[in-house]
């Protein structure tokens, strides 16, 4: 597969994720203690022998761009790479990227391809799945596709927020509509395979000849599932290849919440995080230290400090570090991006959780200070509010990066 290339998408807002995305772009939310979300998509293509790796970054990129630097280099002797491919300003124009398609519009001169018929594998940089990209490669070779959408099974409570296709006998897509919402349309677009299942749901996930990829992008379209596919079906030879394992869209905080729970709990269908399937970087930290605490379905990351207390079905991200007493609940806590030294200064609290803390159903994110006796577990059953110094998004208590939390508050 050493002429395939990849482009990975990872340059979105990520607005449903705020305010994890305050200081971040979405892929670089840190996920399963230890990883990022983009390590997921570039650990998919390093196994499946792809090794000409694009990222296309944009918005709140620093923290992307200094990850991907960090951890994917690759000996001088290899011709494995990725590279960022940041948005620029040039004579062709000067805005921003106005959309997925958009984004590979502005990029694919960067990429020196060999002739039409190379194939360009386009990506999503924030979704969680294993996938072996040989067999989506070599289903498209065997179709002779101009391009393949891989797509996954769907129930009709998931359909409203992606994109539905409808294949022939021989997998050609006949329609496509991103984000049906009317009885007629997702009559239409059902699949007679299992009732349970009975849709054909796009995963994000395009593979292209590149004389197809550059005809269909010469227009105006700048998304991929609203405009570019539905476009080129007409135009073009196009296949689903459908992926039966498991795939999860982190579009919102309920889904990310949900999806680290699955991690800790040790799901069979998340068991590739934590087997050596996903590359990250190593960070040389010393193994975790635990004092007298209860440890049920968590995970503990390297470099971890934890005193006394309870900790279940929750996850605790690198360099997490709780007092005495502390009570930790199915919630997501993403550690420290570094350790204090031996003293703070004066009026501020220390990075971590302090002593008698309960937390909740809660998100706590890198370098938070949570003081003495606090407690957050949305006491006032919220479903959406922006506190001060946090934020309830589907009931679910965030408190971002940098925050300090005050002893004794509640929340």
């Amino acid at each position: 597969m050493k002429d395939v290339v990849a482009m990975i998408l990872g340059g979105g807002q990520g607005k449903r994720l705020f305010p994890l995305t305050m200081y971040r772009s979405k892929p670089a939310v840190p996920i399963g203690g230890k990883y990022r979300l983009i390590d997921i998509p570039i650990s998919n293509c390093l196994h499946s022998d792809i090794k000409n790796i694009y990222v296309l970054t944009q918005f709140n990129s620093e923290s992307l761009n200094n990850h991907i630097n960090s951890t994917y280099r690759f000996d001088y002797f290899s011709r494995a790479f990725v590279r960022i491919l940041a948005a620029e300003q040039t004579l062709q124009g000067a805005n921003w990227f106005q959309g997925t398609a958009d984004a590979v519009r502005k990029n694919i001169s960067h990429i020196n391809l060999k002739n039409e018929d190379q194939e360009i594998l386009i990506l999503s940089g924030d979704h969680i799945y294993e996938m072996d990209y040989r067999e989506l490669i070599n289903f498209h070779r065997s179709k002779n596709a101009d391009f393949t959408v891989s797509v996954v099974p769907a129930c009709h409570e998931e359909v409203h927020e992606l994109g539905i296709l409808k294949l022939g006998k021989a997998g050609q897509i006949i329609k496509f509509k991103e984000k049906p919402s009317t009885p007629s349309e997702l009559r239409d677009l059902k699949s007679s395979r299992d009732p349970k299942y009975p849709y054909l749901a796009s995963m994000g996930v395009y593979l292209f000849k590149a004389g197809a990829l550059k005809e269909a992008l010469k227009g105006n379209d700048i998304d991929f599932g609203r405009e570019v596919i539905p476009h080129s079906i007409k135009k073009f030879k196009g296949f689903g290849y459908i992926f039966n394992g498991y795939w999860k869209d982190i579009g919102t905080i309920s889904t990310f919440y949900e999806a680290n729970l699955d991690i800790a709990a040790s799901k069979l269908h998340m068991s590739f995080l934590y087997k050596g399937r996903v590359f990250t970087r190593p960070r040389f930290l010393t193994p975790a230290r635990i004092a007298d605490c209860r440890v049920e379905n968590s995970l503990i990351s390297e470099g971890c400090i934890i005193g006394s207390g309870e900790i279940r079905n929750s996850t605790m991200g690198l360099r997490s570090i709780t007092g005495k007493g502390c009570k930790i609940y199915k919630s997501i806590l993403m550690g420290a991006d570094y350790y204090e030294g031996p003293s703070t200064p004066k009026g501020l609290l220390r990075i971590g959780i302090g002593d008698g803390a309960i937390i909740e159903n809660a998100i706590i994110d890198k370098n938070a200070r949570i003081g003495k006796n606090v407690v957050i577990k949305n006491l006032n059953n919220l479903k959406n509010y922006d506190g001060d110094g946090y934020f309830i998004r589907d009931g679910i208590v965030v408190i971002p990066k940098n925050a300090t939390i005050k002893d004794g508050t509640k929340i």
